[in-house]
């Protein structure tokens, strides 16, 4: 699912002068080794402040997701970086925002940032919903289900990110949330559920994962069978993902998400219908 990374200072120079001209000359560069999904990643430093720079080619298959941050950028300001400009020059679609002092968030067992992370997926639930074109959480996930009446779980108004991979939660002064390119429309406990996952990937075990998915107020909205139909849609989905020969990163998130799924079979009366 990763996109071929582009050197910052291999882009066009007439996108690398649009991007000085917010930006201001640009004394050092960083590429971080996460977000492969952006052809160009990287941190800025210039003497005006940091930056961070996402670009893809406009002929790339994912370039929408450079639009959709973009359009979502003003409703999400208070759980994600301020989207400082957006800009298409020279084929390459560009996003330049603030760039957030802190660290990823350590998702493993006892871990200090766990509820933090809680309270970060509490206040994403919480944000009104915008009135923009978003994906629908139904419409993702339609192809992972048995029966398509399964799908009216997946169903809402809620504003989701759906990506808690760890990279993407920056722990600092406040706890926020990047790459929002993948920002669906759905039930209000799916971004609590999508933690789930990298929990276990972590190294929870299933139960110790929904043990801190029960202290956001949002999972106790999900049913049984809503849980149920979503940890065999995201083991199906992993899968597919992975097929026969998944490199370590895509397999880690694969084994958790069948393990969630097991263990969801195993142990179908752990969450009240309600």
């Amino acid at each position: 699912m990763s996109t071929i990374r582009v050197p910052y200072e291999k882009l066009p120079p007439a996108a690398l002068a649009a991007i000085e001209a917010t930006t201001g000359p640009v004394l050092s560069t960083e590429s971080p080794a996460e977000g492969l999904n952006s052809a160009v990643a990287a941190k800025l430093h210039t003497a005006t402040g940091t930056y961070f720079v996402k670009a893809l080619p406009i002929d790339h298959r994912w370039v929408w997701t450079q639009q959709r941050e973009a359009d979502v950028a003003s409703y999400v300001r208070s759980v994600a970086p301020a989207l400082i400009a957006h800009t298409v020059t020279s084929g390459w679609n560009i996003l330049i925002f603030e760039a957030l002092p802190g660290r990823h968030a350590d998702y493993r067992p006892g871990s200090a940032d766990l509820p933090k992370v809680a309270d970060l997926v509490r206040r994403v639930g919480e944000l009104p919903a915008p009135r923009i074109e978003l994906r629908d959480a139904t419409q993702r996930l339609a192809a992972y289900v048995s029966h398509e009446a399964d799908l009216q779980h997946f169903a809402g108004d809620t504003l989701l990110h759906t990506d808690w991979n760890n990279s993407n939660v920056i722990i600092g002064d406040d706890t926020r949330i990047v790459d929002w390119g993948w920002a669906t429309r759905g039930a209000p406990w799916l971004d609590t559920a999508y933690w789930t996952i990298w929990l276990i990937a972590a190294g929870h075990s299933p139960e110790s994962a929904e043990q801190y998915a029960t202290h956001i107020p949002s999972w106790q909205a999900a049913s049984t069978a809503g849980l149920n139909t979503f940890a065999a849609a995201n083991a199906r989905l992993w899968t597919e993902t992975g097929g026969d020969h998944p490199d370590p990163w895509t397999k880690r998130i694969m084994t958790a998400a069948q393990d969630w799924h097991e263990y969801r079979q195993s142990r179908p009366s752990r969450h009240t219908d309600k």
